[in-house]
């Protein structure tokens, strides 16, 4: 499996987001532009990040551990890498949290985003990891989700069909609801929304 093509653990998310943000990355490349969201969203990040390393980890129902941040990794059997927005390293225990800048509860794509950190981390560390969590920086909420054989067999399809498609150049159907749209730094390239 090492030899096929190595994606990232946000085209799963973006996958699930719109696949047609995979084929404008892998398949025929082009300039996106960021939107007033994702630059907000990373301003955002970049305050929490350095407000979390004074922080407890008593907000994520977790009474100790070493918390590790932009925590990359890498495996090498499913070909997945990313950057681990913080990762919880107790002595038997992997708590890989991913913070995201959103108004509502996080959406599949975030939490099949977390899930691939899971399967990763299990990998590289050899270690069961039996949950993940997904915090909400402007409500301030943790979502745990348990890391359970459906969600990684989920996961290794997603894997799969990100690869069928970058190796088709097949140009996927256009996803249904236009807010997604709105907010796309693709959406000068489709031409029928």
């Amino acid at each position: 499996m090492s030899s096929k093509l190595t994606i990232n653990v946000t085209d799963i998310k973006q996958y699930i987001y719109c696949p047609r943000i995979i084929f404008y990355t892998y398949c025929q490349p082009v300039k996106k532009k960021n939107t007033f969201k994702m630059n907000f969203g990373k301003e955002q990040h970049d305050i929490v990040d350095q407000l979390e390393k004074r922080r407890t980890l008593k907000r994520y129902d977790l009474d100790h551990g070493e918390k590790l941040f932009k925590h990359r990794v890498f495996s090498k059997k499913y070909a997945l890498s990313g950057k681990l927005d913080m990762l919880v390293k107790k002595e038997r225990e992997l708590i890989p949290i991913e913070m995201k800048y959103t108004l509502s509860r996080p959406g599949l794509n975030h939490k099949y985003q977390l899930a691939a950190y899971m399967i990763i981390l299990e990998d590289v560390y050899q270690m069961p990891v039996r949950k993940g969590i997904i915090h909400i920086i402007p409500k301030k909420d943790s979502y745990s989700y348990k890391n359970t054989d459906s969600l990684r067999e989920k996961v290794k399809e997603i894997i799969f069909n990100i690869r069928q498609m970058i190796s088709d150049e097949r140009y996927p159907k256009k996803v249904l609801g236009w807010k997604k749209c709105k907010d796309c730094e693709y959406q000068n390239y489709c031409g029928d929304i």
